[in-house]
This record gives structure tokens, sequence and C-alpha cells, in this order.
């Protein structure tokens, strides 16, 4: 997070719809399959991964997005120290996770940017450059998909009614501001 640079330049405001970046956010990888993997994740971040396709779990430090049947995203849930690279939480899980073989501990904090909309037309938006049918995944709280919008590869996490958070790779984060500015411009 050294020389964190934002693609997003500013936060904007359409009717019904708000964007902005919320950064510096700790992004963590994780992959295993084994029980003994499961357990000792859910021993030291005090949270269950969820199993089930496309949902999330959280506590009060993390929330845990499924990706694959054996691999996760660990998001903090509140900002971090954006001087500082290191993460107590990465080298902890690195230390009983990577080094014993049990699966493998990856920091994307810096590969991901996290964009979060807010507002009653997220879904009209979302749907005029994405392929994904939201009709059930907008009822559902803490719902993930990963799809793409426009040609982009997003990961989608419903925080809350009218609040979700898109990930996208850094490079396709400056593309993806501006189609998501363009198309709310236009709701």
């Amino acid at each position: 997070m050294l020389n964190y640079q934002s693609s997003i330049k500013e936060d904007t405001s359409y009717s019904e719809l708000t964007i902005k970046e919320i950064y510096p956010i700790m992004k963590l990888n994780l992959r295993g399959k084994s029980r003994e993997f499961l357990s000792t994740i859910g021993k030291n971040i005090n949270m269950i991964l969820p199993l089930e396709a496309n949902t999330s779990s959280s506590s009060d430090k993390y929330t845990s997005l499924w990706l694959s049947p054996d691999e996760w995203m660990v998001v903090s849930n509140n900002t971090i120290n954006k001087e500082d690279n290191h993460h107590d939480i990465e080298e902890l899980l690195f230390n009983k996770i990577s080094k014993k073989n049990l699966g493998a501990i990856t920091d994307v904090s810096d590969q991901l940017v996290m964009i979060n909309l807010k507002g009653e037309k997220i879904f009209d938006l979302l749907s005029t450059g994405c392929p994904f049918n939201f009709n059930d995944f907008k009822k559902k709280k803490g719902a993930v998909a990963q799809t793409l919008l426009a040609q982009i590869d997003i990961i989608i996490h419903q925080k809350d009614l009218n609040n979700v958070n898109l990930f996208v790779r850094r490079s396709f984060s400056e593309h993806l501001i501006s189609w998501i500015n363009d198309a709310a411009s236009r709701l």
C-alpha cells in the first residue's frame, strides 16, 4: 500500500446512486480444502469460512467471500494504515497454513480495488453491462458472484440492501470507473 495511487479521483453521486473507492483495505486470498485448513482459519480469524457457493460470512474484523470450493477472499471490515504493508493476520495465517502445507495465503490488497456502490439503482446500473441475472442475487444479503461488467472480471459482494462492493483488478479499475460513471449518468 505504499505510494498508493487511486484510480478513482473522487466520490461521485447520481440520483439514487453513490460510487466511491474504499481504501486501504486488507485483502487475502486463501486456498485450501482440508478439515485442518478450515478449522485453523476459523480459530485464527474467529469466523467460519462460507462453504456454500456464492455466499459470505462476517465477523467483527473480517468478511470472507466464497470464490470456489477451495478458495476464499478475506477482506478487512475497516480501513488499515496505508503507510504499512504488514498485516498481522497475514503473517499469522501464513505461519499456520502455508508453512505447514495446509494451503496457501496470498496478500492481494494491492492487486484488487474495492468500489462501493450504494443506492436504489445499483442493479439497474450493473444490468446495463453485465450478463448476470440479479433477480435472486439482490434479495440475498451476503451474496457473492464472479462475473463480467463491461467485459471486465469483477467480484460482486452484496453487503446489505442497496449496498454492494465490487472488486476489480487495479489495472482495469480506471476503465471500469469510467464506464460506471458514463452508465450511471444515463440512468
